[in-house]
């Protein structure tokens, strides 16, 4: 990703409220093509709703979103995934009775049927394709296993190549190292790196660790408002961002 890349994402002076309460306030907000952006910030700061926002979950209040230069305020959840935005949430969602294999092939079918998908598991024509989505998250030896069987973060990297399958220009991924050992943190970190420029990538997380490891640009919420950005020793070294978030351990250590 350069800075030449054309802005992907926008969002301009948007506002969520639930019931009088404002839980996204006046964001703006934009990412690059290509870009792999992390948002952090303390428990309460808009984060996750920013997400909903984007992927359609939720609809602002106020304020325009833009995705390829095209306002999606108005549309539907599916059409915005349909028109390339992934979404990862903090619980997996996988189909845990199928196999490693006919999880991959659900997703990377173009066919919007379960049914079909399902009628026509077994053929070889995506084999190839299955194979390297397995590899990318390291599950090649685990293709025929029930996804039930996997481990939680095996379970993750599955989601994640399920939303890889589908090609997404865009995906958001909220907390995706939750619940993980640190030796499979490093590894998703990884699988990050390879990720990046293939697709743009939001990133909501709370270890800072895994942050440091993978941040090109960090975007700082606070209270439902954007507070900072810039890159790690800028937001590191940001009194604002200290006061409300790190405090004085730094990125690695908050």
């Amino acid at each position: 990703m350069t800075a030449e890349e054309p802005l992907q994402l926008v969002l301009e002076n948007v506002t969520a409220t639930f019931s009088g309460f404002v839980a996204v306030s006046s964001l703006d907000f934009s990412v690059h093509k290509g870009e792999l952006r992390c948002l952090i910030g303390p428990n309460g700061a808009g984060k996750t709703t920013a997400l909903d926002l984007i992927c359609g979950k939720v609809k602002p209040s106020a304020g325009e979103i833009r995705f390829k230069g095209r306002s999606i305020n108005r549309m539907k959840e599916y059409e915005i995934a349909r028109d390339g935005i992934g979404r990862k949430f903090q619980v997996p969602s996988v189909f845990g009775e199928l196999s490693v294999r006919d999880n991959l092939y659900i997703a990377h079918s173009r066919n919007s049927g379960i049914l079909h998908n399902l009628a026509s598991f077994g053929r070889s024509v995506d084999a190839q394709d299955l194979e390297r989505l397995a590899e990318m998250v390291g599950l090649e030896d685990h293709l025929e296993m029930p996804a039930t069987h996997l481990s939680h973060g095996q379970t993750q990297w599955l989601e994640i190549a399920l939303l890889v399958a589908q090609d997404p220009q865009l995906i958001l991924m909220d907390e995706p190292t939750a619940g993980m050992t640190t030796q499979e943190t490093k590894k998703t970190a990884r699988l990050f790196h390879r990720l990046r420029g293939q697709h743009t990538l939001i990133v909501v997380e709370h270890d800072m660790g895994f942050v440091r490891d993978i941040a090109e640009k960090i975007s700082v919420m606070h209270l439902g408002k954007l507070l900072a950005e810039g890159s790690i020793t800028e937001i590191e070294q940001n009194q604002a961002v200290r006061d409300a978030y790190l405090g004085s351990g730094g990125i690695g250590r908050a």
